[in-house]
């Protein structure tokens, strides 16, 4: 992104994409509540998150000479968090792992949370915008 905005945009713009794959995932699980055999899938959210923020930059690795490789840096858009199989699922006769309940809680809180990250980042353009027209 530009220098003009901050790593709060960049963040709550990562958080946003984020919670837009989140939504898919439980999307998913709930469209196959009823498919036998099938195992709820988990986003590993909160890790990938911050991963994708690394603020301090205490997890990303430097060079100290020019010839070492850089290896770091890559930004928040290629940071991609784990999608794998709910291990806290409970077995259902057919062999299904879905708790609809569970989904729907998870669903409704994503969605809140999505919009409270828009509604930061449409706070912060509004702040931008008001100082490029001078208050006007």
């Amino acid at each position: 992104m530009s220098q003009i905005f901050d790593k709060t945009i960049s963040g709550l713009g990562t958080a946003l994409n984020m919670r837009l794959l989140k939504q898919n995932v439980i999307a998913s699980n709930i469209a196959n509540a009823e498919t036998p055999g099938y195992h709820a899938k988990k986003i590993d959210f909160e890790e990938a998150l911050a991963r994708a923020m690394d603020i301090d930059g205490l997890r990303s690795m430097n060079t100290s000479h020019g010839d070492h490789f850089h290896v770091g840096g890559k930004g928040s858009s290629s940071v991609r968090p784990d999608i794998y199989d709910n291990p806290d699922g409970v077995i259902n006769n057919d062999g299904n792992t879905v708790d609809l309940h569970h989904e729907m809680a998870a669903q409704a809180e994503n969605n809140v949370m999505y919009r409270a990250a828009l509604q930061l980042i449409n706070k912060k353009l509004a702040a931008l915008r008001y100082a490029a027209t001078d208050g006007r």
